[in-house]
């Protein structure tokens, strides 16, 4: 039987690139996202080109755990099993510190981290029981590494997820389960830093239309961080070659931050 692999986001932007590829590198997939239309969507148009099966479409809350553990069962019902859990929900807000709403940074917390924490919980109950030795990955930021201006929320989660990758994986180590973070670069092209360039600007003082040069500019390969760089490390770690390798945050950052 297949391996089967669950992303949460999956419905759009970068979670739907991580679906298709991986996919296409031989898994099944339950695409599970808050917008269970873009869910259904993406699922839909990876069974027309892999065949009826291969995809489902779920919907979730990752912040309600009621709902977390409803995709759990869901998925078992219909996949089967889960190898891989793929955690690539996220939200960002920016502002100054003084003008950041405590609503806006508890929805960071709540969409960052705490629906980490859930799903990497159920879906880790769900391998034990069936005694796989699974993958968890979460989708960080080196936000989760190095503090980011007008983006507290945002970072403070980002580092908890951190301390959550190194914890989940002492906790799942004899199970043969691996948990790591992949530490993503700025995604220039993505809409989540698109819907940012006019704070960003505001920010730095400049155009909306230099913000992306100037953090291309930050980065010692002279590029942003592109989906296909997310997908080759991933499928890396989600791979037996990374076997040996539990509890990491691994940077994909093109050099800008190095540990």
């Amino acid at each position: 039987m297949k391996h089967v692999a669950v992303v949460i986001g999956g419905g759009q932007t970068l979670g739907e690139f991580l679906c298709q590829g991986i996919v296409d590198a031989g898994y099944h997939v339950a695409v599970a996202d808050l917008n269970v239309d873009n869910a259904h969507k993406v699922a839909a148009e990876i069974n027309q080109k892999h065949g009826m099966g291969t995809a489902y479409g779920f919907g979730v809350d990752s912040t309600d755990e009621k709902s977390v553990v409803q995709l759990a069962h869901d998925v078992e019902r219909s996949l089967k099993r889960v190898d891989l859990v793929v955690y690539s929900a996220g939200i960002a807000r920016s502002a100054p510190i003084t003008d950041f709403k405590l609503s806006d940074f508890k929805l960071s917390v709540d969409v960052n981290l705490t629906g980490y924490f859930l799903c990497a919980k159920e879906f880790a109950k769900l391998m034990v029981k069936q005694k796989i030795a699974g993958r968890i990955i979460q989708i960080n930021s080196k936000s989760g590494k190095v503090g980011s201006k007008h983006n507290s929320g945002y970072s403070a989660a980002k580092f908890g997820g951190v301390g959550l990758t190194q914890s989940l994986a002492l906790d799942l180590a004899d199970n043969g389960i691996t948990v790591n973070s992949l530490m993503l670069g700025n995604l220039l092209k993505s809409p989540m830093f698109q819907s940012l360039l006019p704070q960003y600007a505001k920010k730095l003082g400049v155009a909306e239309s230099e913000v992306e040069q100037i953090y291309i500019d930050k980065v010692p390969l002279k590029r942003g961080c592109e989906y296909q760089d997310v997908l080759n490390v991933l499928l890396f770690y989600a791979s037996d070659k990374a076997s040996y390798c539990t509890g990491q945050s691994i940077n994909i950052t093109g050099g800008q931050v190095m540990f």
